[in-house]
Formats: structure tokens, sequence, C-alpha cells
């Protein structure tokens, strides 16, 4: 048996979250690559976020048409998934790090996300 392209996970240069939020709002801001499954990624994610699961990123990476000029931030939903991909990119050539504390950490900070549809909601959701 072969072990997967994506292990080991291991750490990477990250951004918090509250930064990650500023620089989204910026000129020239970055890139965000979501390498959650489907399933999670419609539950909720960072506006402007392409989605791209971990484990066909490497399969699907000349498809997806990031600039080379931006830096991408890979997220996930607890800083695991993403530092294989941040390594992937780095390998060819793109200024990558990863949202530190994932997805968890965005909604902690209760920044906003897009769920289903085109609605805004932020975390935790209110009942």
């Amino acid at each position: 048996m072969s072990v997967p392209w994506w292990l080991p996970f291991g750490r990477v240069a990250e951004v918090g979250p509250e930064e990650l939020r500023e620089a989204l709002g910026a000129d020239n801001a970055p890139q965000i690559l979501d390498v959650r499954t489907r399933g999670e990624f419609v539950r909720g994610h960072i506006e402007g976020a392409v989605n791209v699961p971990v484990t066909e990123l490497r399969s699907r990476l000349q498809t997806l048409d990031l600039d080379r000029d931006r830096r991408v931030v890979a997220v996930c939903l607890s800083a695991h998934r993403s530092p294989p991909a941040v390594r992937l990119l780095r390998g060819v050539g793109y200024d990558a790090i990863q949202l530190g504390g994932g997805m968890i950490a965005w909604r902690v900070a209760g920044l906003p996300e897009v769920g289903r549809g085109t609605r805004v909601v932020t975390y935790p959701l209110e009942r």
C-alpha cells in the first residue's frame, strides 16, 4: 500500500484569522484555497475561496488558474489538511501559507462566512 502524497501533515508558515481578514480587503489580496471536502465547504467558507479537497489538489492544481503574483492561503477546518497543500504550492513556485487554526479559528474570531447560496453567516450561529 502506498502512502498518500499529502502525508505527513507537519507545520508551515501561517497567517492568523484577523490578519487574513484585513489582507482580503487590500490591493493584491491573497487567494483563498479551501482544501476541505465539498460538504464542509458548502456549510460555510471564506468569501471568494476556491474549493479543491486536499485529496484532489495535486491532480487538479494546473486547472486552478491561480495567480503566481498573489499569495495563496490554504484553508481547512483545523489547520491539519492545509500544510500539505502549502508544501505542494510552494514546491511549484507559489507564495503559499495556511490559515492558522483553520476555519475553527476563523469562526471563533466571529469573522464572516458565505454559507449555502449567498447567505452570509457568522459563528456561532444564532438560534
